[in-house]
C-alpha cells in the first residue's frame, strides 16, 4: 500500500538519537537544530526520560479517563509550579491542533459566541476549527470554513477594538511567537493592550504556545515577557519530548460541565509519564536559563556573520532571514555539514528550534558551517 504523498522529505533516514544528534544507519551524526518541529525539548533519548517510560511500561501503558489516573494530577501540580499559572485548570489531549480545537470550543461555550479574531501569518493546526483560524487558504477545505474568522496584523488595535465592541467575538487567538510564519513576535505592549481590550469587551484571550512554550524562549511561555495572564493557553510539541501529549490551561473563572470535553487517549499513563519526565529534566538541568543564555549568545554570534539579512527570536526559537530562498542552503547544510534545520512560510527564513540543552559547541559548529556556506556560495537563485 503506498503512502499518501503529502510530505516533502529530505533524503535522510535517522535510526537513533542522542542529545542534540541524530544518527543514520552508518552511524553518521547529524546535528538536529529543528527538533522535529520544536518537539524534542530535552534531547533525543534523554536517560531520565527513557527510564521513566520504561518503568511505566512495566506497570500499565494505557487506560481511559473512565478510571482514576493519579499521574494526571501529578503532572498538573508539577506544571502549576513551573508554568506560573497555578490557578489555571488543565485539560489534557494529544496534539496541538486538538488543544486549539478544545480551547476554541471552551471559549464558544463560555461566551455563547462563534466569531474568532486571529492574526496574519498565523498557524494553529490542520484540523477543522484550527485550520479555519490559520492564515493560509490553500490548506482549508470548504467544510473547514464553519465559523466567521477575522485576520488582523499585529498592532492593528483600532480595527480589533471596533470588532470586539460588537460583542460577537468568542476569543482572540494569538501565538506567543509566530513560528511557522518565520519567527515573528508580537510586542509586549501590544499583548498588554490586547488583554485590556479583551477584558473590556468580555472576550477570552487565547495564547497559542504550542511551539513557543515549554521553555523554548527562556521563559516557560513566551507571553510571560509581556506580564499578561491569558484566559486560555494551548500547549503541545515540547510537552512530551516526542510522545504525543498536549493540553489546555483554563482560567478558573471558566467552569467545567460533565461531558463538555473529552478524549480517548489524552492524559493516558504513558503520556503523563513523558510529561512529568520533561518537567523534571527542565527543572533539574535549569533548561529555561540555559535556553535564555544560549539563545542570547547564538543571536549575538549570528549578527556578526556576513550575508544574513535579519535575525529574529527569543531563546532557542530563532529565525535567520536571508535575501534569497533558503531551500538549497538547507539542503547543503544537511548533505555537506550534517545539520538539520527548518524552513518557514517566509521562503527566505531558516528556522532553528533545537533541544533546550543544546551546547555552545554545537552552536559554534553551526555558525562556522553557515559562514562557510555563505562565503563560498555566490547565489541560491
Amino acid at each position: 500500500m503506498p503512502l499518501f504523498p503529502v510530505y516533502s522529505r529530505f533524503n535522510f533516514t535517522p535510526v537513533r538519537g542522542s542529545g542534540s544528534y541524530l544518527y543514520d544507519a552508518d552511524d553518521r551524526a547529524y546535528l538536529d537544530l529543528y527538533g522535529g518541529h520544536a518537539v524534542i525539548s530535552i534531547g533525543h533519548n534523554h536517560p531520565h526520560f527513557q527510564q521513566k517510560l520504561r518503568s511505566q511500561i512495566n506497570h500499565l501503558t494505557y487506560y481511559s479517563t473512565s478510571v482514576q489516573i493519579p499521574l494526571q494530577k501529578e503532572l498538573a501540580e508539577k506544571l502549576a509550579t513551573q508554568s506560573g499559572l497555578a490557578e489555571h485548570q488543565l485539560f489534557l489531549c494529544n496534539s496541538g491542533a486538538e488543544a486549539v480545537e478544545n480551547a476554541l470550543k471552551i471559549a464558544s461555550f463560555y461566551q455563547g459566541r462563534r466569531e474568532v479574531i486571529a492574526f496574519r501569518r498565523s498557524f494553529h493546526g490542520r484540523t477543522s476549527a484550527a485550520v479555519n483560524i490559520t492564515d493560509k487558504e490553500a490548506i482549508k477545505a470548504p467544510l473547514n470554513k464553519s465559523f466567521p474568522v477575522s485576520f488582523y496584523s499585529f498592532e492593528d488595535l483600532a480595527a480589533i477594538q471596533k470588532q470586539l465592541a460588537q460583542r460577537k467575538t468568542a476569543a482572540v487567538i494569538i501565538e506567543g511567537i509566530q513560528g511557522w510564519a518565520g519567527i515573528y513576535a508580537p510586542q509586549a505592549g501590544f499583548l498588554q493592550q490586547l488583554q485590556v481590550l479583551c477584558r473590556k469587551y468580555d472576550t477570552l484571550l487565547l495564547l497559542d504556545e504550542i511551539q513557543s512554550g515549554y521553555g523554548r524562549t527562556g521563559n516557560f511561555f513566551a507571553f510571560q515577557n509581556a506580564g499578561i495572564e491569558p484566559d486560555l493557553v494551548t500547549m503541545a510539541k515540547g510537552m512530551g519530548n516526542g510522545f504525543p501529549l498536549a493540553g489546555v490551561l483554563i482560567h478558573p473563572k471558566i467552569k467545567a460541565k460533565p461531558g463538555m470535553l473529552g478524549t480517548t487517549f489524552g492524559g493516558n499513563h504513558l503520556a503523563c509519564t513523558a510529561g512529568l519526565a520533561v518537567l523534571e529534566v527542565i527543572e533539574k538541568e535549569n533548561l529555561l536559563q540555559q535556553a535564555k543564555q544560549n539563545g542570547k549568545y547564538w543571536q549575538e554570534q549570528l549578527q556578526a556573520i556576513p550575508g544574513i539579512a535579519k535575525v529574529r527570536g527569543q531563546g532557542l526559537m530563532i529565525g535567520i532571514e536571508m535575501d534569497f530562498p533558503i531551500a538549497k542552503l538547507r539542503k547543503q547544510l544537511l548533505e555537506e555539514y550534517h545539520i538539520l534545520t527548518g524552513s518557514a512560510l517566509n521562503p527566505n527564513v531558516l528556522r532553528l528550534l533545537p533541544p533546550l540543552n543544546l551546547s555552545t559547541e554545537a552552536i559554534d559548529y553551526f555558525n562556522q558551517s553557515l559562514q562557510q556556506v555563505l562565503l563560498h556560495q555566490t547565489t541560491y537563485a
